[in-house]
């Protein structure tokens, strides 16, 4: 038994008519005629009762008709979500992303996405930056969204889709707080929380490069991960730290954000959109494209001001 045949079984169903159900397949009735037999053959039971006055459905039949409804159904759905997945309007789409991501880029590129393509469901997982390019290479990942820029080499491929920078973040009862300009060389002997070297070397890299520019090396006094994990730390005494100006949105009170006064050329960073050039799938060409535009709005909106 195949889809053909259960086409033609339903439409047999429908006409009780082998000539009309031929002429609306647009094939002739002796090969429908035997096609039906055939069927009837590989189910062992008998599907219509000839008669003078034209086909009925047997009891048997009835119940085959029943369970033919929903595989044609089914049948349809399949080719339908073959055909949306194919398309990028469709499917599954995995996702994994830093944790900055959440602040501004989600808020704003994930309610559009869904509005354009309600069919994909997203699934998303918030990573590392290594974790998430190595993930992407292999295909366990259609796209991530990475901190960028990366000191690994790495396959996939990098589109930068939301500037920003490294701010000093500091805990209120800092004595640092009543500074009127703070700069690097003004960190030198404070005590860092700093990104895991295992686990975010990229930031970690950028940081230190950072603070090596101006002659020192920043005294680590505590490693984290994730940038909310560092703020709290902060808030806690445990010392200062450069985290990305976005996360300010979200931070405790008892926290106050500056602005460094040098050197801007290591401080600046972005959140950059990962792929594999060789196998991306349509959906995740159409979420890139659509970090790409906002990205483009954005500047356009920042050079009209």
């Amino acid at each position: 038994m195949n889809l053909r045949q259960l086409n033609q079984f339903l439409m047999v169903a429908e006409t009780l008519n082998f000539r009309k159900a031929a002429e609306r397949l647009h094939m002739a009735q002796p090969p429908l005629s035997v096609s039906i037999k055939r069927l009837e053959q590989d189910l062992g039971v008998t599907l219509f009762m000839r008669e003078r006055r034209g086909l009925r459905l047997t009891t048997v039949g009835q119940t085959v008709l029943d369970h033919a409804r929903q595989i044609q159904f089914h049948a349809l759905e399949l080719r339908k979500a073959a055909q949306e997945a194919d398309q990028g309007i469709g499917g599954r789409l995995s996702i994994g992303f830093v944790g900055s991501a959440t602040y501004k880029l989600f808020p704003q590129a994930l309610p559009l996405f869904r509005e354009k393509y309600p069919h994909v469901v997203l699934d998303l997982k918030e990573l590392t930056t290594t974790r998430i390019l190595r993930e992407v290479e292999s295909n366990d990942l259609d796209l991530g969204i990475v901190r960028y820029p990366l000191i690994e080499a790495t396959q996939a491929r990098l589109q930068p889709v939301e500037p920003d920078q490294l701010v000093l973040v500091l805990s209120k009862h800092s004595p640092l707080v009543h500074r009127k300009r703070l700069g690097l060389k003004d960190l030198a002997d404070q005590p860092f929380v700093m990104y895991s070297a295992s686990l975010a070397a990229n930031m970690r890299a950028q940081v230190v490069t950072a603070c090596q520019a101006v002659g020192f090396t920043p005294h680590v006094a505590q490693e984290a991960v994730q940038v909310q994990t560092m703020l709290s730390l902060v808030e806690s005494g445990m010392g200062v730290a450069l985290v990305p100006s976005i996360c300010q949105v979200q931070a405790s009170k008892a926290l106050t954000f500056r602005t460094l006064t040098q050197p801007a050329n290591h401080l600046g960073l972005a959140l950059a959109v990962a792929t594999n050039a060789r196998t991306e799938p349509p959906a995740a060409r159409r979420f890139r494209e659509l970090l790409v535009d906002l990205d483009r709005r954005r500047s356009v909106n920042l050079r009209a001001r």
